[in-house]
Order: C-alpha cells, then structure tokens, then sequence
C-alpha cells in the first residue's frame, strides 16, 4: 500500500468536536487515527472516515496511560511512515465543587485533560522532529483547551473549577511547547465556547435562552464550528503561528 500523504492522530475521536475534525481533516486528504474509549461510537467513527475513501484506523485507548502513547504512536507511523498533525482532544467533564471533589476525582480529571495531552505530544514529537527540514514543518500540534480556562467555568457548563484548571494547563503546555519544539512543530490551541454536543445537551437545556442571548453570533456552536478551526491550522500554508490560542465561541467572551 502507498504510505498516505499526510496524518494525523486524533484523541478522543469518536463523538462530538473529536468526529466532527475527523472528518474534516479526512475531506482534506489525511489519513486519520482516531482513539477513545468509547467502543461503538469509535466503530462508527472509523466507518465514516473508510466511507470517505481514506486510510483510517482506531483505537481504544485511554490517553492517561503513558506507554500506551507510545506503543500506538509506534503503530502508526509502522503503518503510514509519518504523522502530520496531532489534535489533543480527549477530556473529562468534572461538575464537583471544591468541597465535594475528592482526590481520586481530581488526580482523574489532570490524567486526562492535561497528563494525556503531555503524554502523546511526547510520544509523537520524535517522529515530527524528525520529518522537519529548514523552512518547513514537521509536524502540528493542535489542543482542546476551553473558555473556561480564562473564565473559571460556567453554571450551564460541564466546566467547574477543576475542568477550568485543567484547560488553563492545556494553555500553558501549548505555550511552552511551541518554544520547546520551534521551529521544527507548530503548536495552537483552540478554545472552544458553548458547544452543543452529546455531552453537553443536556446540560444546555436550562440555559438555551441565556446562552443564546448572551452570544453575539446568536446561537450555540456545533462540533464543526471546531472542527473547521482544526482544519485550518492542520493545513494552512505558509503557517507563521504557534503559541497561539483561539476562542471559537461565537463572540460570548471578547474581550
């Protein structure tokens, strides 16, 4: 099989901004690696993208497990003989006030939103170090942080204190690593506002009104309102961005 032109990795693939970018990044001609942990919905994942006539595999994974960042990340450039770009978007909702959360609850919410991110721009900055040459990129870095990194979280949000903790620290890690792997990787983060997804319907439904009222664009973001960011930064050239972070959240913070 003749190895695909460009990848990419996505986490948290299966549902939401994870499928949504997914899907576009496969339109613009990516072959696309998607994990999750969630076994039927990453299953129709992977068929939607084989549906588009693209290389496509899954896995499901947890992202807070190290090694495992590794030995997939090994996997795939085995199979496709590089990786492009990785979208960092696998994260956990943590709705408990400071005095209710306990340390299991906490130490499971920076697992994943923020030692999972770490762990695979470690596992893939070998091989994106590698694929550099002088003027040109050898790989993108894209991460899911959140409004409620600069905001604290919202009362309609899955966004409490320890969520919000944990997106400023996404913030952070895109910051230094757009010094630590310059010029050779090009590291942005998207913050996403309210966006309506299976997770967080339900939780939007008290506050539609408010929500809406209070955005200037006037109604509640989709997954592809993300998605199409993601493929903006997976594939714009010339690309003189990094440490960059954008908040696509329709206006309701600017500030």
């Amino acid at each position: 099989m003749t190895a695909p032109r460009k990848t990419a990795i996505i986490t948290g693939g299966a549902r939401g901004i994870g499928r949504a970018s997914a899907l576009a990044l496969a339109r613009h001609g990516f072959a696309v690696a998607v994990l999750d942990m969630r076994e039927g919905p990453l299953a129709q994942t992977l068929a939607e993208l084989k549906a588009l006539g693209v290389p496509a595999m899954s896995f499901l994974a947890d992202t807070a497990d190290h090694q495992l960042a590794k030995r997939l990340t090994a996997q795939v450039v085995q199979e496709w003989g590089r990786i492009d770009v990785l979208f960092n978007n696998a994260a956990v909702p943590q709705t408990r006030r400071l005095l209710e959360i306990t340390e299991a609850e906490w130490d499971a919410e920076m697992a994943v939103n923020l030692k999972g991110y770490f762990n695979w721009c470690q596992a893939v900055a070998p091989t994106m170090l590698a694929q550099a040459r002088p003027g040109q990129l050898g790989g993108r870095i894209i991460m899911t942080s959140s409004v409620a990194a600069n905001t604290g979280g919202s009362p309609h949000g899955i966004s409490k204190f320890a969520y919000a903790a944990s997106k400023a620290g996404v913030l952070g890690l895109t910051r230094g690593l757009a010094k630590d792997l310059a010029p050779a990787v090009a590291v942005n983060a998207i913050c996403p506002g309210a966006i309506e997804t299976d997770r967080t319907r339900d939780g939007f439904a008290p506050h539609m009104d408010h929500i809406i009222r209070t955005t200037p664009m006037g109604r509640v973001g989709t997954p592809e309102d993300i998605a199409v960011v993601v493929a903006f930064l997976a594939t714009m050239e010339p690309c003189f961005m990094t440490g960059e972070v954008l908040d696509v959240d329709g206006g309701a913070n600017v500030n």
